[in-house]
C-alpha cells in the first residue's frame, strides 16, 4: 500500500472541487513552498513538488478518475516522476499493470479485459509492435521565468539528460553481424501463460517484453535499446500572458523509442518568480504605491512603475491613503483573447517621521487651523461613534 500523502488532503480541497477550485488552492500553496521562498529548505522543495505532481494528476481529466478509483496505485506501475527543478523525469502510462494482467491492449479480442481498459481509460495501440520497437517516455521539465517574461513571451534554451537514439546502431540496437531471432522464453508468441491456482494468467513475456523476438548479437553500446543516456539542448517559444503552472508540450522531444521506436514528449511546467513590486491576479496586476502627504493633500501627477516602463497617474485634491487607481491595458495579455488586463494602482499616503521645529511649528499651526472641517472621514466615524462617548 502507497504511503504517499492523497492528493487532495495534499491541496486541501474536497474530492468534489472544481477544476478552479483545485488551481487557486496550488497556487496559493505554490507561493507559500516555493524555493526562492524558502531557500536551503529541503522539506519546503520537496512540498513544492508533491504539490506540483498532485497538481497534475488532478487537473488532467484522464487521471483524475484513474486517481478517484484506484489512488496512488493506478501509478505504480510505471509512475509519474516529476525530475527536479529545472531537470526531467519520465511520465508513465499507470494502466500497463492491467494490460499485462488481462493479456494486453485489445487482448482477448473485442469483449477482452485489455480492450475494457483501453475504452474506460482513453487509451490508444499498443505501445510496442511486433518487432520491439517501443514509443519513448514523456518527461517533465520544471522551469521558472521572471513575470517579465511571462507578461511579454520569451524563447529559452533548454539543456536536459535525456535517452536518445543510439547512434552506433542507428537506434536499432543490433550490434555488428547481429540480427533478430525468435524468443526462446515464449516461441516468438511474445506472451507466457502462468498459473496461479485455479486460474490461467497471460502476461507480457519478460524477456523480450512482448516483442516475440530478441538480438542475437546486441549493440555493446545501448546494450540492445537503440538509446542512450545524452544531454539535449531544447529551444522552447514560450507565449505572453502564461500563467504559473501552465504545461506547454514539446513533441517528439522526450526519450527515444526503444529499438527505433518514436520518441516521447516533453511537458514543460511553468513556474513565475515572485515580483518585488506586482502581484498577479489573472490578467491584472496590483501594486502599492508611496505618495507623499503634500501630494496628497495638494494632488497632482504621480510617476508609477509598469511592466512596460514609467506611466503617470492624475492625483486629485485630498486623496485618501488606500486610494486605488485602475490603468487600463497595463496588466497581463489574455492568452486565449489577446487582451490586456488592468493594473491596480494603491497610493499609500507617508507620514513625515523626523520634522525639525520650524516644520513642526508649521504643521501644528496648519493642523489648529484646519480643525475638523477638512476631515469627512473623522467627521463621519464620529458621527457613527456618538453613542459610544456619550
Amino acid at each position: 500500500m502507497s504511503g504517499k500523502e492523497d492528493y487532495y488532503e495534499l491541496l486541501g480541497v474536497d474530492r468534489s472541487a472544481t477544476s478552479d477550485q483545485i488551481k487557486k488552492a496550488y497556487r496559493k500553496l505554490a507561493v507559500k513552498y516555493h524555493p526562492d521562498k524558502n531557500p536551503d529548505d529541503p522539506a519546503a522543495e520537496d512540498r513544492f513538488k508533491q504539490i506540483g505532481e498532485a497538481y497534475e494528476v488532478l487537473m488532467d481529466d484522464n487521471k483524475r478518475p484513474a486517481y478517484d478509483r484506484y489512488g496512488h496505485a493506478a501509478f505504480e506501475a510505471g509512475g509519474m516522476s516529476g525530475g527536479a527543478r529545472g531537470g526531467g523525469g519520465g511520465f508513465h502510462d499507470p494502466f500497463d499493470i492491467f494490460r499485462e494482467v488481462f493479456g494486453g491492449a485489445g487482448g482477448g479480442g473485442a469483449g477482452g479485459a485489455g480492450g475494457i481498459f483501453e475504452e474506460f481509460f482513453g487509451g490508444g495501440a499498443r505501445s510496442r509492435d511486433a518487432s520491439g520497437r517501443q514509443r519513448g517516455s514523456d518527461l517533465r521539465y520544471d522551469l521558472q521565468i521572471s513575470l517579465e517574461e511571462a507578461a511579454s513571451g520569451t524563447e529559452k534554451a533548454l539543456e536536459l539528460e535525456k535517452l536518445s537514439g543510439c547512434g552506433t546502431c542507428k537506434g536499432s540496437g543490433v550490434g555488428a553481424g547481429g540480427k533478430m531471432v525468435s524468443c526462446r522464453t515464449c516461441g516468438g508468441a511474445g506472451q507466457v501463460i502462468s498459473s496461479r491456482g485455479f486460474f490461467q494468467v497471460q502476461q507480457t513475456c519478460p524477456d523480450c517484453r512482448g516483442a516475440g523476438q530478441s538480438i542475437s548479437d546486441p549493440c555493446k553500446k545501448c546494450q540492445g535499446e537503440g538509446r542512450a543516456k545524452e544531454t539535449s539542448r531544447i529551444k522552447l517559444r514560450i507565449p505572453a500572458g502564461i500563467n504559473e503552472g501552465s504545461r506547454l508540450r514539446s513533441t517528439g522531444n522526450g526519450d527515444a523509442g526503444m529499438r527505433g521506436g518514436p520518441a516521447g514528449d516533453l511537458y514543460v511546467v511553468i513556474h513565475i518568480k515572485e515580483h518585488p513590486i506586482f502581484e498577479r491576479a489573472d490578467e491584472d496586476l496590483h501594486c502599492e504605491v508611496p505618495i507623499s502627504f503634500g501630494k496628497a493633500t495638494l494632488g497632482g501627477e504621480l510617476e508609477v512603475p509598469t511592466l512596460e516602463g514609467k506611466a503617470s497617474v492624475k492625483i486629485p485634491t485630498g486623496t485618501q491613503s488606500g486610494t486605488t487607481f485602475r490603468m487600463r491595458g497595463k496588466g497581463i495579455q489574455d492568452l486565449s483573447t489577446g487582451r490586456k488586463g488592468d493594473l491596480h494602482v494603491s497610493v499609500q499616503v507617508e507620514v513625515p517621521t523626523k520634522l525639525n521645529s520650524e516644520q513642526r511649528d508649521q504643521l501644528k499651526e496648519f493642523t489648529e487651523s484646519c480643525g475638523d472641517q477638512n476631515s469627512p472621514m473623522h467627521e463621519s466615524f464620529f458621527e457613527k461613534a456618538k453613542k459610544f462617548f456619550s
